[in-house]
């Protein structure tokens, strides 16, 4: 097996996690809500995950990657920094051809929805949010995803401070239960989804 070894995306490196995650998320019931099927759908995705983690994650929090020895990256973690909230509108603007040529206008409505059902959820406290994480198919079962959720998690430990998620599948929360965090409730009003709410508490060293 080869070494897989996590760093901080640079940002000419985005692109390359925007694709990781498209192609994770690609049968993800949230995701379907704002990104249905038909074509283009992995191009549509890769721009909405372009799109949003250069106007959040890497402005406020860090985008990291899980790379081979060869160089290809296969896992990719955006995590949005506990100051991610303020100003994000407007670097959300800065991305508005990417989130159209993935969205449709019609469909920018749809997903504003969707991001103020899931705010509302978010809690008042300072926090790390975890907004992607994913590992590419032929990397799955190498344990790249536990591997980017650590490598955050130390930090966020060291600095004291709560981290959050959403999580829309059974088997990822019980990646998440295993790192710390517990389930604060079920995600109501998403047409064919019901992800969950997981908090974590700082953990001492």
């Amino acid at each position: 097996m080869s070494t897989i070894t996590v760093t901080a995306a640079r940002e000419d490196e985005l692109p390359l996690a925007a694709a990781v995650l498209a192609e994770a998320f690609e049968n993800d019931p949230v995701m379907a809500t704002i990104v249905p099927d038909g074509r283009n759908r992995r191009a549509r995705l890769t721009d909405l995950f372009g799109a949003t983690i250069a106007a959040g994650p890497f402005r406020t929090g860090t985008v990291d990657i899980a790379r081979r020895e060869n160089g290809e990256v296969v896992g990719a973690a955006a995590w949005e920094g506990p100051s991610g909230r303020r100003g994000s509108t407007g670097r959300l603007l800065r991305e508005l051809p990417r989130l159209v040529r993935a969205l449709g206008w019609p469909g920018l409505a749809g997903a504003a929805g969707l991001a103020a059902r899931l705010e509302r959820h978010r809690p008042r406290t300072p926090h790390w949010y975890l907004a992607e994480i994913g590992v590419s198919a032929g990397a799955r079962g190498l344990g790249v995803g536990r591997m980017l959720l650590t490598t955050q998690l130390r930090a966020v430990d060291a600095m004291r401070q709560w981290a959050y998620l959403e999580s829309s599948t059974p088997d990822n929360r019980r990646l998440y239960l295993r790192h710390g965090f517990e389930e604060v409730t079920l995600i109501e009003g998403l047409r064919g989804a019901r992800p969950a709410a997981m908090l974590r508490r700082p953990v001492a060293a």
